[in-house]
């Protein structure tokens, strides 16, 4: 059974948010989402200073099995990408909400954070 930890938003495409109170905000894929995906060999992500729009793609995940897009679950500007991820993307697999974030994020609304999932609705979703 995959980890859905209470604390984090989630979207429906399989990223969760972490929302810290002066308004950043640390994004991955979720347990579920790497268990699904195998083995991930390489990670893309976008580079620090990007300004991306909630739903939109910011990166690509590939594994063994398939190569996903991952989305942004809110708006913002990327104030850090995860480069340990390059030379180590298994640390997604291996640790999907601490080691294996994969973009910070100053969100300019976050309120916005509000449409996405709560840890018992992603639950739900995922059965």
């Amino acid at each position: 059974m995959s980890k859905v930890p209470h604390g984090l938003q989630y979207a429906k495409s399989h990223e969760w948010l972490k929302l810290e109170s002066d308004g950043t905000a640390t994004v991955g894929i979720t347990d579920y989402a790497q268990n699904s995906l195998g083995d991930i060999t390489f990670v893309q992500l976008p580079k620090t200073g990007a300004v991306l729009k909630a739903g939109e793609t910011f990166g690509v995940v590939e594994s063994v099995k398939a190569a996903s897009d991952v989305y942004a679950p809110v708006t913002g500007t990327v104030l850090a990408v995860n480069t340990a991820l390059d030379g180590a993307p298994e640390k997604v697999n291996q640790s999907p909400f601490d080691d294996g974030w994969m973009i910070r994020l100053k969100v300019p609304d976050p309120a916005a954070a509000g449409a996405l999932l709560s840890a018992d609705a992603y639950a739900k979703l995922i059965g």
